[in-house]
């Protein structure tokens, strides 16, 4: 199993022959936020069995990246996405399933278990909520657990179940986390408690409101470092691999 990480929520996971996506997220620039570290990913990134998409916020759910998938992927997206997000209707290359918590996909030998997350997943900031947040477990020769956008919650780790690698936001794009967010020390402590083997830090590093790079800089730099340092505390028994834009990883795991 490997896992690449292509910078904010965007991971290709290659399992059992099949090739999951994350949050795919191809652009240079998105409304406010350009992209001020990490090549944009490259063609083969575009490349996937599924497309995993964790809630409508345009820099999870972004209509042109989704747009450069090769025909025939399977885009997996919440539940009411497709009226909430009238684009999507459009994306007639792409084989578009809609699930909630609870729900299963296949491709091949993977299976993926949708589970909740605790996020605003609306596509707006105002606005009816029509589609859930979720996360993913992709079930293959490893358990990967991708948490897309989420704060804790109860019953977090019996809702994700065992899992051997954990794939967790610790940052965002903004000098300020909101509530439903997973900072670096929030991100520990999910750590602990889905005790995973391994853990990847995604979703910082990566964009930044154009205009702010002097407003907060170290929240741009700091979370993934500050992620190692925190679960190497919380959860020693968890190998923590902070990635490179571009770079992979063929965790240990054991089933």
């Amino acid at each position: 199993m490997e896992i690449t990480w292509w910078g904010h929520a965007t991971c290709t996971l290659e399992d059992s022959n099949v090739r999951v996506l994350t949050d795919p997220l191809f652009a240079r620039r998105l409304a406010h936020l350009r992209r001020r570290r990490g090549a944009t990913p490259p063609a083969e990134a575009h490349h996937a069995d599924l497309a995993l998409v964790s809630h409508l916020h345009a820099d999870h759910l972004h209509l042109p990246s989704l747009r450069a998938l090769a025909p025939g992927t399977r885009l997996v997206v919440p539940r009411g996405a497709s009226r909430a997000v009238p684009g999507l209707r459009r994306l007639r290359h792409l084989e578009i399933t809609e699930v909630g918590p609870g729900d299963r996909v296949r491709a091949g030998d993977v299976a993926v278990r949708v589970v909740p997350a605790l996020h605003d997943g609306r596509r707006l900031p105002v606005g009816p909520h029509r589609s859930p947040a979720l996360g993913y477990v992709v079930e293959g020769e490893a358990r990967t657990y991708f948490a897309g956008d989420t704060g804790l919650f109860d019953g977090m780790a019996e809702q994700v179940g065992p899992v051997d690698v954990a794939l967790l936001p610790v940052g965002g794009w903004g000098p300020y986390l909101g509530e439903g967010h997973l900072d670096a020390g929030r991100a520990a402590r999910a750590l602990a408690r889905l005790a995973p083997r391994a853990a990847v830090p995604v979703h910082y590093g990566t964009y930044w409101p154009i205009g702010m790079d002097a407003v907060r800089p170290h929240e741009f730099h700091a979370p993934g470092d500050e992620f190692v340092r925190l679960a190497a505390v919380a959860a020693p028994q968890v190998a923590v691999h902070r990635l490179r834009h571009g770079e992979s990883i063929r965790p240990e795991v054991a089933r």
